[in-house]
């Protein structure tokens, strides 16, 4: 799949007084415009160039942004001649009482009380919304265009007012080009941004609804083959066409999961399988890399099971394929979509934290290994590479500045039938003084709380909480069913200090579950250009610490020096 072609994006909003950033202008200063322009800058092949003020010469854009209607004559008989000559043009309508060209074919109403309101999206078979949620919930003023729209507006999006569903987003075919026009509050959403992007990416004539990723998978593990098979199977741009497995009971398990679908023996019929686009590899991780260089080399994307391989060494060399290649290379970091991890995240992004300086994780209890490939560590990596994966990924987010230093001891004392560590400990250092913890242990009789997290203004602790159901049974009862706590949100709180020098508790908002958030985030990246949720370079940075913690167990608990 060739690479998205560049969109070039000219931004001339309402408030200008922002400084030089290369050969154009950054967002800083430009008002709730600035969060839009920050998220197109985020993906590379957007090109955004702020002006002051309309430029004389528009060819070199693809699409032109205007806040408000403050054009005078010139300036608006430009734009049109641009639109009309094959270009598109964004408007974003802000609180004045402005009157918008009629190329729009839609006018601004009154403004309205200011409340939160429901944001309603065209239908999800609409290519322009595909995947994204049907629903946005925006805060603050309101206001929507009249309901009189011309015959040949689309309407993008309607806000929910009083049994009435107002136009909030239109688009209008113009002469050889486009034009869109928005009254959209909450530009700092995430799902509002993500619809911009998408009517940016229409306006720059770019398709919208390539045809689908045909998806193989290589090993059929339980529980993790059939998430990729669902995830897949529910993702709009993803289909299931191959599943490989060397286990005869583990195709026969794929062929009842997912009748219709294509089973082969090994991963070399998927290489060579012109129909399939992208791999995705869930065996063992020893197996990562040379799965993902072969497949690379085949010309597939990959994404592999966490962690993303065992060295640095082996995830610097899938990087170099996939970068020389142009292909995409990611690793399985489905538990950015966690909502634990996700209340943390926004909690910091709010600043209820603060500055988060410290930050400690934990998983385990007293339990007996399981017999399988995790407890070896010649093939799992070791205890610290398992779930380690995932927490380490939530740490390296939420604390994303440069790594200097890396500790880990490990403890052998009780389970001496598996390779696996009993327990290992990995601390990080980073270049701006914060600390943070992972400990894994299989015996901790007493389990420490999944989260302590210290900022300057506030902390966060995360209890374990176990969940457990009986289903009635006529004849012996009931049957009791426990579920993983690793699968329970835990009970978050967060810890405020009041003027008052009382320390206040309170539950921490806790975000919806998004099922498949990860497949979704992937077809968006892939076929739309939007960014990953979990870049490939945190996954390399993941195995990085893994590596320098062995290494400093190796010696004794050590400081590791790293730079990554």
């Amino acid at each position: 799949m060739k690479a998205h072609p560049p969109i070039k994006v000219l931004v001339v909003p309402a408030r200008p007084g922002f400084g030089p950033q290369g050969g154009g202008r950054s967002p800083d200063g430009i008002g709730p415009l600035g969060a839009v322009v920050a998220y197109w800058s985020s993906m590379p092949h957007v090109h955004v160039d702020c002006r002051a003020s309309l430029p004389e010469d528009l060819g070199g854009a693809d699409v032109v942004v205007t806040e408000g209607a403050d054009l005078d004559e010139p300036a608006l008989s430009s734009l049109e001649r641009f639109v009309h000559a094959g270009g598109g043009w964004l408007a974003f309508v802000d609180e004045r009482d402005v009157r918008l060209p009629p190329l729009f074919g839609v006018q601004p109403a009154a403004p309205l009380p200011a409340t939160e309101v429901r944001v309603r999206l065209a239908s999800p078979a609409d290519s322009l919304v595909v995947r994204l949620s049907d629903e946005i919930y925006i805060p603050g003023p309101f206001r929507a265009f009249d309901e009189a729209v011309a015959g040949d507006v689309e309407v993008v999006a309607r806000a929910d007012w009083q049994y009435r569903r107002l136009p909030v987003l239109v688009r209008r075919a113009v002469g050889g080009g486009q034009a869109a026009c928005t009254i959209l509050g909450g530009l700092d959403h995430p799902g509002v941004q993500q619809l911009l992007y998408r009517v940016l990416r229409a306006l720059a004539g770019q398709p919208l609804q390539p045809e689908a990723l045909r998806v193989g998978l290589i090993g059929y593990p339980p529980w993790v083959g059939r998430v990729h098979g669902e995830g897949i199977s529910a993702t709009p741009g993803l289909e299931l066409r191959v599943i490989a497995d060397l286990d005869p009971g583990r195709r026969e398990e794929a062929s009842r999961d997912f009748p219709g679908i294509e089973v082969d023996t090994s991963g070399e019929g998927i290489a060579a399988n012109a129909e399939v686009d992208l791999v995705v590899v869930t065996t063992p991780p020893d197996s990562h890399a040379r799965l993902a260089l072969q497949m690379l080399a085949a010309g597939k994307h990959v994404v592999c099971e966490k962690p993303l391989a065992l060295t640095t060494a082996e995830t610097d060399a899938m990087a170099a394929e996939a970068t020389a290649r142009g292909l995409h290379l990611g690793c399985h970091q489905n538990r950015r979509w966690d909502v634990d991890y996700r209340a943390i995240r926004q909690a910091r992004d709010e600043g209820l934290l603060g500055d988060l300086f410290y930050l400690e994780t934990f998983v385990g209890g007293f339990a007996h290994p399981c017999g399988r490939w995790h407890s070896h560590a010649p093939v799992s990596g070791g205890t610290a590479y398992d779930w380690g994966a995932h927490y380490l990924d939530w740490i390296v987010s939420l604390i994303p500045d440069r790594i200097v230093g890396v500790t880990g001891t490990a403890h052998k004392r009780v389970w001496h039938d598996v390779t696996n560590a009993d327990q290992e400990r990995i601390g990080i250092r980073f270049a701006g003084g914060q600390e943070a913890e992972f400990l894994h242990s299989d015996i901790a009789a007493v389990r420490k709380p999944k989260w302590y997290v210290l900022g300057t203004a506030g902390a966060i602790v995360g209890n374990w909480r176990d969940a457990t159901s009986y289903e009635p049974d006529p004849v012996v009862y009931y049957h009791r069913h426990d579920y993983p706590a690793t699968e329970v949100p835990p009970d978050l709180r967060l810890y405020r200090r009041h003027a008052s020098g009382h320390l206040l508790a309170q539950e921490l908002a806790v975000p919806t579950r998004e099922p498949h958030g990860f497949h979704r985030n992937l077809a968006d990246h892939l076929l739309t250009g939007e960014p990953l949720v979990a870049p490939l370079e945190d996954s390399m940075k993941v195995v990085a610490i893994l590596e320098a913690a062995a290494r400093s167990a190796a010696r004794g608990g050590a400081v590791e020096m790293v730079d990554c």
